[in-house]
């Protein structure tokens, strides 16, 4: 993808040559993007997301608006990778208002619910609830 074209669309990115962008990604107006992050081909996020610096968002990953990822956050779209499975990825959705903490994995196929919040470092492995934070290794609701 032409990183002229996600700026002139109002996609933020302070340090474009410090972005990789792979294939044709769908990202919303008013996004902003921080060095050295990833994106891979077909991944879609919403509108006013704040991507922070070194995370990974790998092919089959969708991302609500409003919804902010810390820094070293890494998706990951297949829990068991192998070079004959390569392209039969999971699809993981992270729904609007969400906030990732920094230094968090999440893995495939999962649904990050509406306004949840996943504390620094956690590990989800499982769907979350809406409007839940959720905090560890792996990711439980904090009461």
């Amino acid at each position: 993808m032409e990183l002229e074209k996600l700026l002139n669309g109002g996609v933020i990115i302070p340090q474009p040559k410090l972005v990789n962008i792979w294939g044709n990604p769908k990202i919303g107006r008013g996004t902003k993007i921080a060095a050295f992050v990833e994106i891979g081909d077909k991944v879609e996020i919403g509108e006013n997301c704040k991507i922070e610096a070194f995370v990974f968002i790998p092919p089959g990953v969708r991302i609500g608006n409003n919804v902010f990822i810390g820094p070293g956050t890494v998706f990951t779209n297949d829990k068991y990778p192998t070079w004959k499975r390569y392209g039969l990825f999971k699809n993981t959705i992270v729904e609007d208002d969400a906030v990732i903490g920094a230094n968090c994995t999440i893995l495939p196929g999962i649904t990050i619910g509406e306004g949840s919040r996943i504390g620094a470092g956690s590990v989800v492995v499982k769907p979350t609830r809406p409007l839940t934070t959720y905090t560890g290794n792996p990711a439980k609701p904090r009461i």
